[in-house]
């Protein structure tokens, strides 16, 4: 496997317009806020078959050593489902081990099971759940993210709201 050293956002297309908002945040200097995007690998055409779609999505997963899932009711309808590409993502990502940030679209800083798609939920995967924010997706990527593979949690968690405001928040 090639070096991890990427950052693999997943979302459900009716989302796209927040993982745009990212990129932005990702250009803009006064945002203190970076990520190596996995999308960038193995891009897929819009012919594209769905199977090498799948083969594209696990390649690109090959690089990443965390993830964030854009949480929402269609990311958790569509994450399991079993047959969308964002099922495909969820699968891959347990299979990988990878860490999952959700981010909340809706503002929420607590776990919200309503953003969180069910293979995550049965398997007690272990994730954080933060609000749709540079400042704290940047904290969770730079110390959940670090400590998960050695952590024995499971299940969803969230950070408390000293880390908020700790952060400005």
């Amino acid at each position: 496997m090639s070096y991890r050293n990427k950052t693999y956002v997943a979302f459900a297309s009716e989302d796209i317009g927040k993982y745009r908002l990212m990129e932005a945040w990702k250009a803009n200097p006064n945002f203190d806020f970076n990520f190596y995007d996995a999308h960038t690998l193995y891009v897929s055409r819009d012919t594209s078959q769905p199977e090498t779609i799948k083969r594209n999505l696990r390649e690109r997963m090959k690089n990443a050593k965390q993830v964030v899932l854009l949480g929402s009711g269609d990311a958790r309808r569509k994450g399991g489902d079993g047959v969308s590409f964002l099922a495909h993502e969820i699968k891959v990502t347990m299979e990988f081990n990878l860490p999952v940030v959700i981010a909340n679209l809706d503002s929420g800083r607590t776990v919200n099971r309503n953003f969180i798609p069910a293979p995550l939920l049965n398997a007690n995967y272990y994730t954080v759940s933060v609000s749709f924010q540079p400042k704290i997706i940047k904290h969770a990527l730079d110390d959940y993210a670090v400590q998960f593979g050695t952590s024995n949690n499971s299940g969803p968690h969230q950070y408390p709201s000293g880390t908020y405001a700790t952060l400005g928040l």
